[in-house]
């Protein structure tokens, strides 16, 4: 970070370089990723961001173009470099650490969550011009090559890039929901979906540690730059401003919010506005 540099100033711009991410006709999930994780690593600068996309475009450089045998062959030449020569995978202690969810630390680390992995697996292999996608299993996040309606392959990079039979793929979705593999999760993920998965296993991380109350705090608000978020997210990011003593902003946002369920929820309303109302004694 330049030392001249203000992090008040700079965080915000980061912001809103993300909100203006999120809303590009199509989103660069790396960009998005990275600007995410420069709000827990202030440290990740504009040379650090261009750094990482050097890297992953380093990475591409490095497999064939256009293998003989299609999606079958992609799918060996990136497991191959990424699984096999760069040691990219995932371990059960992955999901205790933060850093699994950062993409400029998971390509350092060359660990991370499925999904992390998977985001490095599909933009390593589309800027080497694979026919690849994101596939957002639940629980459990992969990759296709191919055609996702038609021939296509899935590898698992949390596996190191394991090819997938169907009935694989069925065992990862019953093991997370008890539910069976419908043809819809197989559909290509969207970026901001991504994003924002992303972000709810941030949010899930710090939830249960309290003391990282501050983590909590900004994986929400990244979240409600998004174009699309759950409503719920806006009581949520209420609550956890109240845990923190912003007594003032939350109960506003608490009140805020109450009118917008009251239309189809009068007795939820009421609920937070007695939370707004407990909010604004802890002035007293």
């Amino acid at each position: 970070m330049h030392p001249d540099s203000d992090p008040g100033r700079d965080a915000a711009a980061r912001r809103e370089q993300f909100a203006a991410a999120a809303r590009e006709k199509r989103p660069d999930l790396a960009l998005l990723c990275l600007l995410l994780a420069a709000e827990a690593d202030p440290g990740l600068d504009e040379h650090a961001l261009d750094a990482t996309q050097i890297e992953l475009d380093r990475l591409a450089g490095l497999l064939p173009y256009q293998p003989a045998g299609g999606p079958r062959a992609w799918a060996r030449n990136v497991a191959e470099l990424l699984g096999h020569r760069c040691g990219f995978h995932g371990l059960p202690a992955d999901y205790q650490r933060l850093e699994s969810s950062l993409l400029h630390e998971v390509l350092r680390r060359r660990r991370g969550l499925p999904i992390l992995l998977s985001v490095v697996w599909t933009e390593v292999a589309r800027r080497a011009g694979a026919p690849v996608y994101g596939v957002a299993l639940p629980g459990h996040y992969v990759v296709g090559f191919g055609d996702p309606y038609g021939a296509h392959v899935l590898v698992d990079p949390f596996d190191g890039g394991r090819i997938l039979t169907d009935e694989d793929a069925g065992l990862l979705v019953a093991g997370a929901t008890g539910e069976p593999l419908t043809p819809q999760m197989l559909a290509p993920a969207d970026p901001l979906e991504t994003v924002l998965r992303v972000l709810n296993n941030i949010r899930a991380w710090a939830a249960a540690r309290p003391e990282r109350s501050d983590v909590r705090l900004w994986a929400i608000e990244l979240s409600l730059l998004l174009p699309s978020h759950p409503a719920r997210l806006r009581h949520e990011h209420a609550k956890v401003l109240v845990e923190r003593g912003d007594f003032v902003r939350g109960a506003a946002e608490l009140e805020e919010y109450a009118t917008v369920v009251e239309a189809v929820d009068p007795a939820a309303a009421e609920t937070v506005r007695r939370q707004a109302a407990a909010a604004r004694a802890m002035l007293n």
